[in-house]
């Protein structure tokens, strides 16, 4: 696929915006350093002013006189902590065109090969020198079009990055702003002085992989595949039922059992070894556990990690409730208490960079689990209909995974993620032996 950038344009705020520095929390600072990039796919309609440039730089500068965070850039306070410089200083929009069609992507598995509807970011020069927000729209051949998203990780989590490409999208199709951000984010702020009450595995280096022959291996391949799954309605009421296996009197959710059935599939295909311990990554939203609830429109990082353990050979050998109930356990305590004492464990830690999650934390024998299944992610309707597909532009590390919702609501998941490549051959056949 050929990509060609036709035009691009810095967008700024409508109107006069705050000047200043906004602090950032622990859970803002502990990501990784990228534009998380997604990517949206329409259908034409037919209509002459299909995805109008005009019609989106003009909503954008409206938007981001609320969102005034998202035009800012980045930059370092004297103690070189880094903060949001909010200043106006705009947001990347790209328009382009491609000889390709949108069925050429199939089921749109987020190869690299996305990547290339998401404007490019140059890390090279200092962190104040990019923007926070990269958009790129791209028309094909067919008609279609996409639009790629890539925002920096530490101005918006996945809610509040909806947040503002949603309003976006309102605002393009004329309806007013419905829930302005709230920008404070000292409401995350560590207790004075910060007291940790729990050990906080999540934030403790992910177990290596013991080789066949007992001893730890390195683990340094970097051949791996990404393929996407889609599981259905039936097939997670499947695996729900599986929860009462055995005599389980807890009723584990849909989520609990997939997560349960992926984790066990990967630990299959990686051909584990019994005493293998695994720790899998999940991406939790304190959103609606902390107490009292964050305001609504809260806008920021809110993402905090669930990290349930297990050995291979259990995982394996007991009923797939047992992969779930080590998830449900680790979810149960991530209530106010644990949530704020992360934030104290955090705030003592020398160099939070050193607990940023990246390709150490989630090759073989882990695995991380990002689901999107509960948010709102086919809603950016800019005035030509909703979007055929949503999801990740490329997944960047071997062992990352995302849970997606159907675009046309029939109860389905897909689950899309990056292996092994010879991992990835067994896991195919295993995803579905449900």
């Amino acid at each position: 696929m050929i990509v060609t950038a036709k035009n691009s344009w810095m967008v700024h705020p409508a109107s006069q915006t705050p000047k200043m520095d906004l602090w950032n929390s622990n859970v803002d600072l502990v990501v990784p350093r990228i534009h998380t990039p997604s990517v949206y796919f329409y259908r034409p309609t037919g209509s002459p002013d299909f995805f109008s440039m005009e019609v989106l730089k003009d909503a954008l500068s409206k938007v981001l006189v609320p969102f005034y965070p998202m035009a800012g850039r980045l930059k370092r306070d004297a103690d070189g902590r880094i903060e949001i410089h909010c200043a106006g200083q705009g947001v990347l929009l790209v328009e382009a065109t491609t000889d390709s069609v949108i069925d050429d992507f199939g089921d749109f598995a987020p190869t690299m090969e996305l990547k290339q509807l998401v404007p490019k970011v140059d890390y090279s020069e200092d962190i104040s020198s990019y923007p926070l927000l990269v958009l790129q729209v791209t028309f094909f051949k067919c008609g279609g079009v996409s639009l790629g998203v890539g925002m920096q990780h530490h101005v918006a989590d996945g809610y509040a990055g909806l947040h503002f490409i949603n309003t976006w999208s309102d605002v393009a199709r004329g309806l007013d702003i419905n829930l302005p951000p709230f920008i404070d984010r000292t409401l995350l702020r560590a207790r004075n002085p910060p007291t940790p009450k729990f050990n906080h595995i999540e934030y403790q280096p992910p177990p290596p992989l013991i080789s066949q022959n007992g001893t730890a291996n390195g683990n340094n391949k970097n051949d791996y595949s990404v393929a996407i799954f889609k599981i259905t309605r039936e097939q997670l009421d499947i695996l729900k039922g599986k929860s009462r296996e055995n005599g389980n009197k807890v009723s584990y959710s849909s989520y609990e059992m997939l997560s349960g059935h992926i984790w066990r599939c990967v630990c299959k295909a990686r051909n584990l070894v019994d005493d293998q311990e695994t720790k899998l990554y999940i991406a939790t939203d304190g959103r609606s556990r902390l107490r009292p609830s964050l305001p609504p429109g809260y806008f920021g990082n809110v993402i905090f990690t669930t990290t349930p353990m297990a050995v291979a050979g259990d995982l394996l050998s007991k009923p797939l409730c047992y992969a779930a109930s080590r998830i449900h356990e680790a979810l149960g305590r991530m209530d106010d208490e644990y949530l704020r004492s992360a934030l104290d464990f955090l705030e003592l830690q020398p160099d939070l960079t050193a607990l940023v999650r990246g390709a150490h934390t989630f090759r073989c024998p882990n695995i991380g689990i990002t689901s999107w299944s509960r948010l709102p992610i086919h809603d950016a309707d800019f005035g030509w209909g909703r979007p055929i597909f949503m999801g990740p532009a490329g997944i960047a590390y071997e062992g990352l995974t995302f849970i997606l919702p159907s675009p046309t609501k029939d109860g389905s998941l897909s689950v899309a993620l990056g292996l092994q490549t010879d991992h990835m051959a067994k896991f195919e056949k295993l995803i579905y032996k449900i």
